[in-house]
């Protein structure tokens, strides 16, 4: 009752409690950006974790049925390895040693996207290249790796990983 006779009737919001409201206002949002971004980055590193570790996958399965003697290569030279990562998208005749019928088999869908490039395009290592080298011999896609430039929240490259 004394709040009321000694504001009156008064409504609405005085200039210092706009003030200090939009002060709390900016200092939640100077904290709700960079969590978002934070959290943006995060999903989009463990997007590139599992498309790379889905293409590893396939081509180690392509490489396991070379080597059981399921899948005859074009070439001596491939060493049990896909040409590129078409192939695997393309599939492959896969004998069966039980029936000795052959029968199509894909190991990816399609070439994933790189969630930082944007692109269907992945740096390629052949067999007959350095673990860590950039180049790519054109045969025998031993490994792929993103052709990212920027550091992952750990600190590391994505195209190290």
């Amino acid at each position: 009752m004394r709040m009321r006779a000694r504001f009156g009737n008064r409504r609405g919001l005085t200039a210092v409690e706009l003030i200090a409201a939009a002060g709390v206002l900016m200092v939640l949002m100077s904290i709700a950006i960079p969590l978002k971004r934070w959290d943006e980055k995060r999903r989009r590193e463990e997007e590139l974790r599992l498309e790379l570790q889905m293409m590893r996958e396939a081509i180690d399965q392509y490489n396991n049925l070379v080597n059981q003697g399921r899948i005859q290569q074009k070439d001596v030279e491939q060493r049990g390895y896909p040409e590129d990562l078409q192939e695997l998208v393309d599939g492959v005749d896969v004998g069966d040693p039980q029936s000795g019928q052959t029968h199509k088999v894909r190991f990816l869908f399609k070439i994933p996207t790189d969630p930082f490039t944007g692109e269907t395009e992945w740096g390629k290592r052949s067999y007959q290249d350095d673990w860590d080298g950039t180049s790519w011999g054109g045969q025998n896609l031993y490994d792929v790796y993103s052709l990212s430039d920027l550091k992952a929240l750990d600190g590391t490259m994505y195209k190290d990983w």
